[in-house]
């Protein structure tokens, strides 16, 4: 659990709230994304008077901001840009957008196994960070945030922090949760369970009525990881996770297996979508806002699409809850899944002039304004403290009321273990999803996947 979380979104309640938000995913109907602002600085290398010569200075920029729900944050990235050329002469920065899961699994990984990253990219905390700085491929972020005065101004840098060194930024927060439609609760005489078995009572009546109790799209592992993720830790504790990697504790431990049943156990009452492995992630927030399903269980990125125009009726009858209680689980029973996972990493390659470009950028984009204005246009929690939370959006403060009253925070599994394990359990939960495995097997392929990963630290 990360401290730092749990009273920042207490603040956050209170009179300066401190926030938190997630990543965007999937959806691949354009995999570039060009820089469309006007870098309107004087580029050329002549004086004026006593003005210093301009520097040709370029800076390569990897983000997944392509789909359709993430134009306003791509608009936000490119505002910092143009801005950033501007007020730097002879800068210039090539921006390239391609699908998340992609450049996390793919191609980011690909490029730091040969040295050469983009200099500026998305990057995920945690495992993925850990993979990069012991490969030296992360620029040491420390003394910039030193000059800039700023490394205080953020919630948390935790998993963006290696041996005291800082070697990404987060861009913003996330919790993960149940979204709800108030309005079928209402009609269905429903009320926000407080516990599994409560949960499971709740489902079946959403079903008698014709109903899907979850929305889900399953073609992309991650999106099936998240609710398990919860239930996961509900029977295990977080600690459990972080004692898998020396040994500990084994994923075919009699808790870590009920973990995997009660996930089947909402398979296997057929209370998600059908089809859910063909569909992607697009889908399952489409499902829930056409009125098909009573709940979703995703991150708060999502408050972005359920509070925009695509909401429709349901358009402020979309409310949020915190995962209920299992009654024998060994977890904290009122914790929630909520970091500060996602955000900016930059290239250990970069000369010093580089470096004083990525300075300028840096400043641009973490401070109160940019965080703000991501805030209320883009729904996304922001990763920095900020002293005026006014004109924030109901779901959102729904949201905020959640993480406020959540007991603990933590991250999720897949920031923990190894990115091979993580990427074999989300196999695993497919299998589950496609009842061609019990829970019994997927714990032992999880853990022969571990002891695999354990042996090549």
């Amino acid at each position: 659990m990360k401290k730092g979380l749990t009273v920042a979104a207490v603040t956050l309640m209170s009179a300066s709230l401190v926030l938190s938000a997630c990543g965007s995913k999937d959806d691949s109907k354009n995999n570039t994304t060009t820089n469309e602002s006007t870098n309107t600085a004087t580029t050329d290398n002549t004086t004026t008077d006593n003005a210093p010569v301009a520097k040709d200075v370029k800076l390569s920029l990897r983000h997944t901001q392509i789909k359709e729900t993430s134009k306003v944050r791509l608009k936000i990235l490119q505002d910092v840009v143009a801005k950033t050329e501007t007020e730097n002469a002879g800068l210039k920065i090539s921006m390239e957008g391609i699908d998340e899961v992609v450049n996390r699994d793919q191609k980011l990984k690909a490029e730091m196994a040969a040295g050469n990253p983009p200099d500026i990219f998305e990057v995920f905390g945690g495992a993925d960070l850990n993979l990069y700085v012991k490969a030296g491929r992360m620029l040491d972020l420390t003394p910039i945030l030193d000059e800039l005065g700023i490394k205080d101004k953020f919630a948390s840098l935790d998993e963006f922090t290696i041996d005291g060194k800082v070697y990404g930024l987060p861009f913003g927060g996330y919790s993960e949760g149940v979204f709800y439609n108030k309005k079928m609760f209402t009609d269905l005489g429903l009320q926000v369970p407080k516990t599994f078995d409560e949960l499971i009572t709740l489902a079946d009546t959403v079903k008698s009525k014709g109903k899907t109790p979850f929305a889900l799209a399953a073609k992309d592992a991650w999106v099936n990881g998240m609710l398990w993720n919860t239930i996961m830790e509900r029977h295990v504790g977080i600690a459990s996770f972080d004692k898998l990697l020396s040994g500990e504790a084994k994923w075919t431990d009699p808790d870590f297996v009920a973990g995997f049943a009660d996930y089947a156990k909402l398979v296997n009452n057929d209370y998600f979508t059908k089809g859910a492995l063909g569909l992607p992630y697009a889908d399952q927030g489409a499902q829930f806002l056409k009125g098909d399903a009573a709940m979703v269980f995703t991150g708060s990125w999502d408050a972005n699409r359920f509070t925009s125009d695509e909401a429709g009726d349901l358009k402020g009858n979309i409310g949020y809850f915190n995962f209920p209680s299992i009654a024998s689980g060994k977890g904290d029973q009122t914790s929630i899944n909520a970091s500060y996972s996602n955000g900016f990493g930059f290239s250990a390659n970069l000369d010093e002039d580089q470096k004083a470009a990525v300075t300028a950028f840096i400043k641009n984009f973490f401070n109160e304004e940019v965080q703000k204005r991501t805030l209320l246009e883009d729904k996304v929690l922001p990763s920095m403290k900020l002293s005026d939370m006014s004109g924030v959006d109901p779901l959102i403060s729904d949201v905020l009321s959640v993480m406020g009253g959540a007991s603990t925070s933590w991250k999720a599994f897949d920031a923990i273990v190894q990115p091979s394990v993580g990427a074999d359990v989300g196999v695993g939960l497919q299998e589950l999803i496609g009842k061609v495995k019990k829970p019994e097997d997927v714990a032992k392929a999880a853990q022969a996947s571990q002891d695999k990963a354990n042996a090549q630290k």
